[in-house]
């Protein structure tokens, strides 16, 4: 690995620890063991650093993404969701700082890839209505927002997952499919449960177990 993939790997490490304001190029440079000279050789300010990180996410997934772009189908929206989830954790601080989410370059580039995932997911959609996996749209509009919300709650779980306090390993993939399972046909819940399999199906969350008298104050 060069020095600059080391910059880079090293760089995303502390960010994702610290957040990316916390970090300076000098502690950078400590935790690399060079001079910050040498550093701002290959970086000049820490602009130029997260534009070359983001660039390393975007080219990485770019590259996943193309590797299942067959057919719309919920095999490949399973993919894209599990795609999400894994670079949030390889890059937290991005999903996570309001502050980089609005650096020029990234918020272009976010609200392009947001643009072909909402569009990738209405495609997934009408792929299963014509295989007869779906049903019809029961009311105008709410196909638009099933595919909105799917990208929705993949792009923000990390940030949910912080405000909430919540540190289990859940990735919300099953919330997106509680969302979807109810519009399947018989013929789409089959196909669901050969992919995804009975056991998964039978545990998409917890039970809902709320007596209504405990919640009602007299």
């Amino acid at each position: 690995m060069n020095t600059k993939h080391k910059i880079l790997q090293e760089a995303t490490n502390a960010f994702n620890k610290n957040g990316f304001g916390a970090v300076s190029l000098h502690e950078i440079a400590n935790l690399l063991g060079i001079s910050r000279g040498n550093l701002t050789y290959h970086f000049k300010d820490k602009d130029l650093l997260l534009e070359a990180i983001a660039t390393q996410m975007w080219q990485k997934m770019e590259t996943e993404r193309a590797k299942s772009r067959k057919l719309p189908s919920f095999e490949n929206l399973h993919n894209e969701v599990q795609l999400y989830m894994k670079f949030q954790k390889e890059y937290a601080f991005i999903f996570l700082d309001n502050h980089v989410l609005n650096h020029s370059k990234i918020k272009k580039q976010f609200r392009e890839m947001t643009k072909s995932t909402i569009r990738d997911n209405k495609a997934a959609i009408a792929y299963a209505i014509k295989l007869g996996n779906m049903k019809p749209e029961p009311i105008s509009g709410l196909y638009n927002n099933v595919a909105f919300n799917t990208w929705m709650i993949s792009f923000f779980w990390m940030s949910q997952q912080m405000i909430r306090g919540e540190k289990n390993k859940k990735d919300g993939e099953k919330l997106l499919w509680s969302l979807i399972i109810p519009h399947l046909t018989d013929k789409g819940i089959k196909s669901f449960k050969n992919f995804f399999g009975e056991d998964y199906l039978k545990n998409l969350g917890d039970p809902f177990e709320v007596d209504i008298n405990s919640m009602i104050a007299f």
